[in-house]
């Protein structure tokens, strides 16, 4: 994979985790107005400003990293095969988040409940079963998806 700017890449298994470079800038134009989903309203004919993304998806950069997604488990949730997920290592991961997790070593994306100190990994896709998280199982919370990045 080439990739345009300078970026740190980690890979673990089959998962590429991508650090966000913030030493250099990317400025995209954005139009101040906001884009009416229901009746067309009277649009702005000019860029009021520019913004960098990352200034808005990544909240503390030393501990955020990209991942792509893979498989459907979790498009009820609006997360799609490919898309990219923003994740935040240093955020304490509480019931209803969405989270990276270990699994025997494996990495996988789901939904944290946590009832009645049990703790299950919610898939958002019927097809596939939920996890309870029991003593016989190694896991580890790896980090907090914060954004989501999906193409149409």
């Amino acid at each position: 994979m080439l990739l345009k700017y300078p970026y740190l890449c980690m890979v673990i298994g089959r998962l590429m985790f991508i650090v966000p470079s913030l030493n250099s800038k990317i400025y995209i134009p954005f139009v101040l107005s906001p884009v009416c989903a229901g009746f067309p309203s009277p649009a702005t004919d000019y860029i009021e400003k520019s913004l960098d993304l990352n200034e808005h998806i990544v909240k503390h950069p030393a501990a955020t990293f990209y991942v792509r997604s893979s498989g459907d488990s979790m498009i009820g949730a609006g997360i799609h095969n490919g898309d990219i997920l923003v994740v935040d290592k240093s955020l304490k991961a509480v019931s209803g988040n969405i989270i990276i997790a270990i699994l025997d070593g494996e990495f996988t994306v789901k939904r944290l409940s946590i009832k009645n100190e049990n703790v299950f990994l919610i898939s958002e896709n019927d097809l596939y079963p939920n996890i309870s998280i029991d003593e016989s199982i190694d896991f580890e919370i790896w980090g907090v998806v914060t954004t989501v990045i999906h193409s149409v």
